[in-house]
């Protein structure tokens, strides 16, 4: 499993392991999945600027998991 210790552009001088967090890359959605997505969202409505929808497929789940192991395992939660 790769770890990430580059600079995080949103908090300078923290690295992703200070940030606490794990990044996730996956495909954009189509517009209608997006609609469809806002629509069932409990904020009901819109997805703000800040946040994105990303399609991830089922078979990234086991790296998903080991993903989120390794930063409870690093008791980064």
């Amino acid at each position: 499993m790769h770890q990430e210790y580059t600079a995080d552009a949103e908090h300078p001088g923290e690295t992703r392991a200070e940030a606490q967090e794990i990044l996730l890359q996956g495909w954009k959605p189509s517009t209608e999945t997006q609609a469809e997505c806002e629509a069932s969202s409990p904020a009901n409505g819109s997805v703000p600027d800040s946040e994105a929808i990303v399609r991830i497929p089922a078979r990234m789940i086991p790296m998903i998991r080991e993903a989120c192991d390794a930063v409870e395992r690093a008791q980064l939660r």
